[in-house]
């Protein structure tokens, strides 16, 4: 379960991320904050494992509160200025939502926090790590050691889990940010697959299971650095 706060001064800010967090089962509110003050009040004698966090607030901006935290949890920038992304990021934060942000884009910047960690992962670590994975109007949440291989077709992106199929509107890319450290590796333009589900390797293509899996000529590099681990 993922604790966490919102900082902001407006109220339908509140009622926004609390309703998109709705839709997540592992996020947990803990306190609604209209000031920083009411923030430092509350982490004064409880952990956090994220916070969204405001940056144009009276008084003391959301940045300011930042700097003045010793050991900051996850935090996710929601705000209307995209001038202060920059700055936002060299403070470490885990993702700058730009007001009016869709539901979507919400859902990426938790899967973010849920895979950021202050000790880079292991092969074990991905055993209990989730992500949410959006299929239509359904979220699944997935345990990360159960993914097989992406395949990016079309303007598809499919996910191939142990026991099934998930259909994303995620471009390849993102998958290979979120899952690179978790032992996945591109080995063609349109797969990216899990290293441990590696069955066999054989000339141009990879055998997860049942599945068979090309091997692009730009990323043959890449599987000959695992066979040779």
């Amino acid at each position: 379960m993922i604790s966490y706060l919102i900082i902001d001064d407006e109220p339908i800010a509140h009622e926004i991320i609390e309703d998109y967090a709705g839709h997540l089962s592992n996020l947990k509110l803990m306190k609604n904050c209209y000031n920083v003050f009411q923030a430092m009040e509350y982490l004064n004698s409880r952990n956090i494992d994220l916070i969204f966090l405001d940056i144009n607030m009276p008084k003391i901006s959301g940045f300011e509160f930042l700097k003045s935290l010793s050991n900051p949890p996850k935090i996710i920038v929601t705000t209307a200025y995209k001038e202060y992304a920059l700055e936002g990021y060299e403070l470490n934060i885990v993702d700058y939502l730009l007001k009016p942000f869709s539901l979507h884009r919400f859902l990426t910047a938790v899967n973010k926090a849920v895979m950021v960690d202050k000790t880079p992962p292991s092969i074990n670590s991905s055993e209990n790590h989730t992500i949410f994975l959006k299929d239509g109007k359904t979220h699944h949440q997935v345990v990360i050691n159960n993914l097989l291989y992406v395949e990016a077709t079309g303007n598809y992106t499919k996910v191939y889990t142990r026991d099934k199929v998930i259909v994303t509107l995620e471009k390849l890319s993102s998958y290979l940010e979120l899952l690179g450290g978790y032992n996945f590796i591109q080995v063609h333009k349109s797969f990216i697959v899990s290293i441990s589900k590696i069955e066999q390797v054989e000339s141009n293509k990879i055998t997860i299971g049942s599945h068979v899996i090309p091997i692009g000529q730009t990323f043959k590099n890449n599987v000959i650095a695992v066979i040779k681990k």
